[in-house]
């Protein structure tokens, strides 16, 4: 094969083989006109991108600044596990993971679409330089001279019909993906039914007319290539193009001659031409436009976004979104990026619940609205309507008009629809920046504004008297050590839903004793904690939310304590991720890793209990801080044998109170997230659903109920494991006593 390499020498291919002058220059115009409207249409999206604010990504050593506007701190860039927040690489682009993470058929056939259209772009830029720069610049200087031959040559034919050919391979299982599969993700109907109906064919025209156009370029340029090996006689040196001479062989076999097979050549060679010049020109005015504008938003991509969520822009003059400026350009990037690959909308929640939310919907919503608004075209990539609602609506209200104020407040804020984007869009800060306009104009559920208002009161939800946040500590034998009086090394913020919840009062005694009973210096606030905002923020609240941080950080800073520990994922969310911004500088635990490490350094002697479990993994410790060993290690170290749901981790499912539903009507709903949860639970064989979170608690165990598993499951927390475990101690042998 090398000797047969080797002895490829000078040999080569004409690129304008039988093409005269005036093709040349004709070639040359189209060319020139192509290009021309490619960077036309680019300008126009950059003009958008322009008007968006700054956004702190391209500049920032790993993560954008915090959301005070200081400087970075240790909470910014790592997540409850302790490691480094993985941003997105050159590298991971490359390798297609972020598309191949959850599908991975899907990820191999698009590596080879991304890696084969590179190629042949590289291959085309190749051969340019040398017809257009080297043979031109050295005819100048005497005898023309080209490095495109030989040895050269054959690997140039070898890797780009190889690249080309996987590419179309992994183009016709695309094709097919779409067309015979019935996915559910690629499924175009909305999530909700908007007043006059909608049409969305030109989505599926726009995806046939870009699988298309790249299969034909493919095709024409491997037919060309045959059909010119055929007319040339079969030289030796074109084996190293073993798509086209496979081709050749195909038309010589057909008894095409020579003289026919030169001019059939001649044809494709124009055909394959204006259709790829077409491709290059059509790509900003269309879905092709995302080969740029995904590698570009993965690039920009910061994962920290949902969990540390941005204060709003003071020099906004108002609260929210409602114009293209008040976006920034990542946001606007983001609306562009998305393929409408739907991976979104099969893992919401409130999609699948019947809400009037899907995360993709609102993101191609926001993409025709702001694309209108600045004037860009777009060719076969938009929903069309018989009235001017929605996305067509350029003189309305963002918040209200063009997005539903109820397809809105449906959002969780669970970031399943940022964790399974394969292009890095970050819905969550968005939907919550469109969420403050609504808040502004009063736009909200009369009974979250209730909460909202107790929480301004009186601190919590539940508006009770302060003084009442502690009642639950009575019951104890101990008194807890008031951290605001007493140095301790734990500082227990306990959260509204474990304080004043009468289901979960229990679980917040149990939890206290175990400490307790394990020797660890903990302590409360007592009636100086308020609600620590997570939530608060996610609706929209945001000036709701300063006032709770400045109420605890005085608490917080007049206390003498080493880390934090809650027992709720909302509130470590906000207290790791968002506090740090404004003065906190202590760690923050959630309790099964406390739990976990008291166990494994044997100060708990804990029991086998023998049992089967299931355990569900909460949104704001799986998805938001990475968080999903620790509660496994406290399960095994008990003896449950822990049996995985099919939605697990960062792929888990919401229990729907997250984003402030929990203060929300979902009667309306055509089933609940939670009931959703229950049902796939039940088809495992296990005993028990266990939790880490008090408002999964109180959402599964009512969930169970209303779906009739109450009696064969039981929800349980993994405060309730560990003391069962602790009661089952192994008795002492007649040989030990």
């Amino acid at each position: 094969m090398i000797a047969t390499l080797l002895a490829v020498e000078g040999e080569t291919r004409e690129v304008f083989e039988d093409i005269n002058l005036f093709g040349k220059v004709v070639f040359y115009v189209l060319s020139f006109i192509a290009t021309a409207l490619f960077l036309w249409g680019s300008w126009q999206r950059i003009t958008k991108y322009r008007r968006g604010r700054p956004a702190g990504r391209i500049r920032r050593p790993a993560a954008a600044p915090s959301s005070n506007g200081s400087a970075p701190t240790v909470a910014d860039t790592v997540p409850s596990n302790g490691q480094p927040s993985k941003l997105h690489t050159v590298g991971t682009i490359a390798a297609n993971s972020t598309v191949a993470k959850r599908d991975r058929s899907m990820g191999i056939a698009h590596f080879f679409i991304f890696w084969g259209f590179i190629t042949l772009f590289i291959g085309t830029v190749i051969l340019t330089i040398d017809e257009d720069i080297v043979k031109i610049a050295t005819r100048q200087f005497g005898e023309e001279r080209s490095f495109f031959k030989g040895v050269f040559y054959a690997i140039y034919s070898l890797v780009l019909d190889t690249m080309g050919f996987a590419a179309l391979i992994a183009l016709v299982y695309m094709a097919a993906r779409r067309g015979l599969f019935h996915l559910p993700q690629l499924d175009y109907r909305r999530a909700e039914e908007p007043a006059g109906g909608y049409d969305r064919r030109q989505y599926q025209l726009g995806d046939q007319l870009f699988i298309g156009l790249l299969g034909l370029v493919l095709v024409t340029g491997f037919l060309h290539e045959g059909f010119r090996i055929r007319a040339s006689g079969f030289p030796d040196f074109e084996i190293w193009s073993p798509v086209g001479w496979l081709i050749a062989k195909g038309v010589s076999g057909a008894g095409v001659t020579l003289a026919g097979s030169d001019t059939i050549r001649t044809v494709i060679w124009w055909v394959h031409a204006v259709l790829a010049l077409s491709f290059v020109a059509y790509i900003p005015y269309s879905k092709a436009m995302h080969m740029l504008t995904d590698a570009a938003n993965l690039v920009t991509h910061d994962p920290t976004t949902s969990r540390r969520l941005p204060a709003p822009d003071p020099a906004a003059g108002h609260l929210g979104y409602q114009t293209v400026e008040d976006f920034t350009w990542k946001e606007l990037l983001d609306f562009d990026a998305c393929t409408k690959c739907g991976r979104c909308h099969v893992v919401c929640p409130a999609a699948a619940a019947g809400a009037p939310l899907s995360p993709r919907d609102l993101i191609l919503d926001l993409r025709q609205w702001a694309s209108t608004s600045s004037g860009n075209v777009t060719l076969l990539d938009s929903e069309r309507r018989p009235e001017p609602t929605g996305p067509l609506v350029t003189d309305g209200t963002l918040a209200g008009d063009v997005i539903r104020a109820d397809t809105l407040w449906s959002c969780t804020t669970c970031m399943a629809c940022v964790a399974a984007c394969p292009v890095g869009i970050e819905h969550v800060p968005t939907i919550v920046e469109l969420r403050r306009s609504l808040v502004e104009a009063g736009t909200m559920e009369p009974s979250l504004q209730d909460a909202l208002q107790n929480i301004a009161q009186k601190g919590n939800s539940f508006g009770k008297s302060a003084r009442q946040r502690a009642k639950w500590t009575k019951g104890l034998d101990f008194t807890i050590t008031d951290a605001r009086k007493e140095p301790v090394r734990y500082l227990w913020f306990v959260g509204d839903f474990a304080s004043f919840d009468d289901r979960l009062q229990s679980l917040s005694q149990t939890f206290a004793q175990i400490l307790h009973g394990a020797g660890v210096d903990f302590g409360i606030l007592y009636d100086g904690e308020r609600n620590a905002g997570n939530d608060v923020r996610r609706v929209g609240e945001e000036g709701l939310f300063e006032m709770l941080v400045e109420q605890n950080m005085e608490q917080l800073t007049a206390a003498e304590f080493d880390e934090i520990v809650t027992t709720d994922p909302h509130t470590l969310n906000t207290l790791r991720n968002e506090y740090p911004g404004f003065g906190l500088d202590k760690p923050v635990k959630h309790y099964t890793e406390v739990l976990a490490d008291l166990i494994e350094a044997g100060e708990l002697d804990v029991g086998a209990l023998g049992s089967t479990a299931t355990y569900h993994d909460p949104c704001y410790l799986a998805r938001y801080n990475e968080l999903t060993e620790a509660p496994r290690r406290v399960l095994r170290a008990i003896g449950c044998d822990v049996v995985e749901m099919p939605r697990n981790r960062d792929n888990t499912f919401c229990c729907g109170a997250g984003g402030g539903r929990i203060w929300m009507d979902d009667s309306g709903l055509t089933e609940r997230p939670s009931e959703n949860r229950i049902r796939e639970a039940a088809e495992l064989d296990v005993e028990m659903f266990v939790v880490a979170c008090p408002k999964d608690f109180t959402m599964y165990t009512d969930a169970a109920k209303t779906t009739g598993h109450d009696a064969s499951l039981r929800v349980v927390d993994v405060i309730e494991l560990v003391a069962e475990a602790l009661d089952r101690q192994p008795a002492l042998g007649a040989a030990e006593i």
